[in-house]
């Protein structure tokens, strides 16, 4: 029985590897699409980019592992079903569920890892990654100003001509501190720079003019000729460090550290509650008071006010608290997907009889697609508060594990229910028909 355990774990482990490999490398390929302009652009180097997709490949891995196992199934099943292996299994008094268990443990036990995974290491790789992609965009601060477009920060207005490298020229600056009168500035060309921990632009430049109508005498206007001088745009408010924040979103934190989050959103939660219960009782009291209209009217409205403030930071509590629990359950459904795409894979590779990388990989991605569409549709209701983000989060697993147990069993019992490949047949045969 060991022997037969060994065998097919390795079926299994074959596919698994090459489906890892492809699907990561065509997420990464996406990735990379997203990225260029910003590489191009920003003129990153080699260890920024490597940086960047190394830092990347966590959260990609953390998806095409549960799709990976999903098409390793269907194309070890499949292969075991053409060649007939599963009957001569079946002659010798094996059944399917004999075959499946090796597949389930292995499956369970890298359900378990992946939990670690998402709890452990993901955070900490989208934290950095984070901090990596702030650091990147800061660099070559020209790259902000679109050349032949009016650029807008804070009371300044930039406009340049063109951009060749790090340098802009036919440069047109209007400052308009002065609302009245801005100022306008223009230039040949010039330098951009962050300063105060990138908080502060700095521009530099050189060979211009700058006209400004007198504030106290509107008819004087005066015109001054310089060849360098420099502007500062402060509170840009994207402020970098070239140390890593300490600030964390939900997707850059453990399970643990989101539930001590939730229990303390939850404190809050109460004690909003009670505030607002307790200025519904005041304003009920106030309204039944005996005192004059004026007074008593600037009263409820001021009692009206803080208790819409008190209803919208309650609100805000509780889509925090939803968000934190999704992230959590989301760690743990999408980590044992891997478990209930075997039950799927399975009898879905048993069914279409093939163990050819194209048809496999059709099928697991409608499946995969799936299954991650209702994982988002999921998320995007617990977060409204519609549906309760356990079962936002899980109902996709078990729905997918009752079909893919459905599918097993009626495998065991010879049936089926579709034959996929004679329908892909039939299909082909009529669109080469009317050709």
């Amino acid at each position: 029985m060991k022997i037969l355990e060994k065998y097919i774990l390795k079926e299994n482990f074959k596919p698994f590897v090459v489906s890892l490999i492809v699907s990561t490398f065509v997420m990464l390929l996406d990735k990379i699409i997203d990225l260029l302009n910003m590489i191009i652009e920003k003129k990153l180097d080699f260890m920024t980019i490597a940086g960047i997709f190394g830092l990347s490949l966590p959260f990609i891995v953390a998806l095409t592992i549960p799709m990976a196992v999903l098409l390793a199934s269907i194309m070890s099943f499949g292969r075991l079903s053409t060649d007939n292996e599963l009957v001569a299994f079946k002659s010798c008094g094996i059944n399917i569920y004999t075959l499946l268990r090796p597949t389930l443990i292995a499956a369970l036990f890298l359900s378990m890892g992946m939990v670690y995974f998402n709890n452990a290491i993901l955070p900490e790789t989208n934290h950095k990654l984070k901090n990596m992609m702030i650091k990147a965009s800061t660099r070559r601060p020209a790259t902000a100003i679109v050349p032949g477009s009016f650029n807008s920060m804070k009371n300044f207005t930039i406009y340049a001509k063109e951009r060749i490298d790090d340098k802009l020229y036919g440069i047109m600056i209007y400052d308009r501190k002065n609302r009245k009168y801005p100022q306008t500035i223009s230039a040949e060309w010039g330098e951009v720079y962050f300063s105060n921990n990138g908080n502060t632009l700095k521009a530099v430049l050189h060979n211009g003019q700058a006209h400004e109508r007198d504030i106290k005498d509107p008819q004087k206007y005066t015109i001054t000729s310089f060849e360098e001088f420099t502007i500062n745009i402060p509170d840009l408010g994207y402020k970098f460090s070239e140390e890593e924040s300490d600030y964390r979103g939900d997707r850059e934190l453990s399970s643990k550290a989101m539930w001590n989050l939730v229990d303390e959103n939850r404190e809050k939660e109460i004690v909003l509650a009670k505030e607002i219960e307790k200025l519904k009782t005041d304003l009920s009291k106030t309204e039944s008071d005996s005192l004059s209209q004026k007074k008593k009217s600037r009263e409820v409205r001021g009692m009206k006010n803080k208790l819409n403030i008190k209803k919208d930071k309650l609100e805000h509590v509780k889509h925090d608290i939803n968000k934190y629990l999704v992230e959590i359950h989301k760690k743990s459904a999408l980590a044992f997907a891997c478990f209930v795409f075997v039950l799927i894979g399975a009898p879905v590779g048993m069914m279409t009889k093939t163990s050819g990388v194209g048809m496999a990989f059709s099928v697991s991605s409608v499946v995969f697609l799936i299954y991650y569409g209702a994982l988002t549709f999921g998320e995007e209701l617990a977060d409204r508060g519609i549906v309760d983000p356990f079962w936002a989060m899980w109902v996709s697993n078990f729905l997918f594990g009752i079909i893919g147990i459905y599918l097993i069993v009626i495998s065991v019992k010879e049936m089926r229910v579709i034959d996929i490949q004679a329908v892909l047949n039939k299909i082909m045969i009529k669109l080469r028909i009317k050709k």
